[in-house]
C-alpha cells in the first residue's frame, strides 16, 4: 500500500517523467506542454510571415513550410516517445526537415537558420549517439553553407545559430545518455530486488527445513512405533506419545522464534525503504553520517523497536506532512536517570502537528513498541520550522558500551532528481 501511494505521489509531483513513457493524461499533457514550449524560438520566422516583407506567394509558401516542418517535427518527437519506431524509419523526418531547412533559408531569409538548430536536436534525440555525432556536424556545416549566402550577417551568424545547433544537439547527445544510464539503472534495481526476494524465499526454505526436518521424521518415526505398539503394550505407546507431544512443542517454539526474526524489521533494511520512498514522493531527505554502518550497543529488539519508529515516522511525512524535506538522526543521549539511549531523530518541513489531534493508531502502537524495549516515543513541533519532528529513544544494550554512532563521513543530501 505504501509503494501505492508514494509512487502515485510522485506521478502528481512530477507530470513529466524524462525517458519514461506517459502513464496518465496528466503526464502526456506535460511532455506534450514541454515539447511544445521550444516551438517559441520559431517565432522569427513566424513574425516575418505575418509582416508585409514577402509577397502572397512567399507567405503562402512560407506557412506551407513552416507547417510540414512542425508536423515532421513532432511526429518524429512523439513517435520516439510512445514507440521507439526502428532506426531506419527515422531518417525520412529528418530528411525532410533538413531539406525544408535548407529551401525555406535559401529563399525566404537568414532568419530561418533556426530550423536547422531543431533539426539537430530532432536528430540527437531520435538517432543513436553513434549516429548522431556524425549528423550534428553534417547539420551544422550545413548551416554554415547556407548562412554564407548573406552576406549582411557573416559577422555574427556563427554564434547566433551554428553554436547553437552544435552545442544543443550534443547537450542533447548528453541527456540522451543520462536517460539511458537512467533506465538501465532502474531496471537493474528491480533485477537486484526479484534476486533478493529469491534469496529470501530460498533461505527460509532452507532454515525451515532444518528446524522442522528433524522434529517431523521423529514425530513420524515415534507414531509409526506407537501404532505398533497398540493394543499389546499401551504403556509404551503412551510413552512414545508423550514424545511426540514434546518434540512437537519444541517445534512450535522453534517456527514461532523463527517467524519473529524474519518479522524483526531492521534499521538498514528500513533506512533503504525510506530513502526509496522519500524519492519516490519528491521530498528531499538528509541523512546523518551515524545512521552508516552497524549499530553498536543495540540490541535485536531495540533495533527492532528503532525500524518500527523509522518506518511509522516515513509513512507518516509521505502521506501527511507535505513536507519537501525530511532529516534523519541517530545520537548517543544520557538522560537524568544517568542511563545512555540512542535516539532516532526524524523531523520535516511540513504543516506540524495540528492543535488538539490525538496520536493515531501508527503512533500508539509504537508507543507500545518502545515501552516494550523501556524506551520512549517524543513528537510534536520541529525545532525553528514549522514542521513535524518525532524521537524514539531506547537504552543501550550495555551502559559502558561502546557508542552507537560510527565514526564515518558525512552523507551527501539524497532528493529528487
Amino acid at each position: 500500500m505504501r509503494q501505492v501511494e508514494t509512487k502515485s505521489a510522485a506521478d502528481d509531483r512530477n507530470p513529466v517523467l524524462i525517458g519514461q513513457r506517459p502513464r496518465s493524461r496528466r503526464q502526456a499533457l506535460g511532455k506534450s506542454m514541454w515539447v511544445g514550449v521550444w516551438l517559441l524560438y520559431l517565432a522569427g520566422p513566424v513574425a516575418e510571415l505575418t509582416s508585409h516583407a514577402f509577397t502572397t506567394a512567399q507567405r503562402v509558401w512560407g506557412a506551407v513550410g513552416l507547417t510540414l516542418f512542425v508536423l515532421a517535427y513532432l511526429v518524429l518527437i512523439f513517435r520516439h516517445m510512445w514507440r521507439k519506431p526502428p532506426v531506419s524509419l527515422r531518417y525520412a523526418p529528418l530528411g525532410v526537415m533538413l531539406a525544408l531547412s535548407v529551401a525555406l533559408t535559401w529563399t525566404l531569409g537568414y532568419s530561418w537558420l533556426v530550423l536547422f538548430i531543431f533539426t539537430s536536436v530532432a536528430s540527437a534525440v531520435v538517432l543513436p549517439w553513434q549516429r548522431s555525432r556524425w549528423a550534428i556536424p553534417f547539420i551544422t556545416v550545413v548551416l554554415i553553407a547556407i548562412g554564407a549566402h548573406y552576406p549582411e550577417i557573416r559577422n555574427y551568424y556563427l554564434f547566433a545559430y551554428a553554436l547553437p545547433a552544435l552545442g544543443s544537439g550534443f547537450v542533447m547527445i548528453g541527456v540522451q545518455n543520462l536517460v539511458r544510464t537512467s533506465q538501465e539503472l532502474r531496471v537493474a534495481r528491480e533485477e537486484v530486488a526479484r534476486l533478493a526476494a529469491n534469496e529470501e524465499r530460498l533461505r527460509l526454505a532452507r532454515d525451515l527445513h532444518d528446524l522442522l526436518g528433524h522434529s517431523l521424521s521423529l514425530i513420524t518415526l515415534k507414531s509409526e512405533l506407537a501404532g505398533r505398539m497398540l493394543p499389546d503394550r499401551p504403556e509404551d505407546a503412551a510413552r512414545q506419545v508423550a514424545d511426540i507431544e514434546q518434540v512437537s512443542r519444541q517445534a512450535l517454539v522453534d517456527v514461532r522464534e523463527a517467524v519473529t526474526g524474519y518479522r524483526r524489521p531492521q534499521l538498514a533494511v528500513e533506512l533503504a525503504g525510506a530513502r526509496a520512498a522519500l524519492h519516490t514522493a519528491g521530498i528531499a531527505l538528509t541523512v546523518d553520517p551515524s545512521l552508516q554502518g552497524e549499530f553498536h550497543g543495540l540490541t535485536a529488539d531495540t533495533e527492532g523497536a528503532l525500524a518500527w519508529a523509522l518506518r511509522e515516522a516515513v509513512t507518516n511525512v509521505v502521506r501527511h506532512s507535505g513536507a519537501r524535506r525530511c532529516e534523519l538522526l541517530l545520537t548517543e543521549e544520557r538522560e537524568a536517570d544517568d542511563r545512555r539511549y540512542v535516539c532516532l531523530a526524524v523531523t520535516d518541513d511540513g504543516e506540524g502537528p495540528l492543535r488538539g489531534q490525538q496520536d493515531g493508531n501508527g503512533l500508539t502502537g509504537l508507543r507500545e513498541r518502545l515501552a516494550l524495549t523501556d524506551g520512549h516515543l517524543e513528537t510534536g513541533q520541529a525545532t525553528g520550522t514549522r514542521g513535524f519532528a518525532l524521537r524514539a529513544s531506547v537504552p543501550m544494550a550495555t551502559p559502558d558500551g561502546p557508542s552507537p554512532v560510527p565514526d564515518t563521513s558525512p552523507e551527501p543530501v539524497n532528493g529528487p532528481a
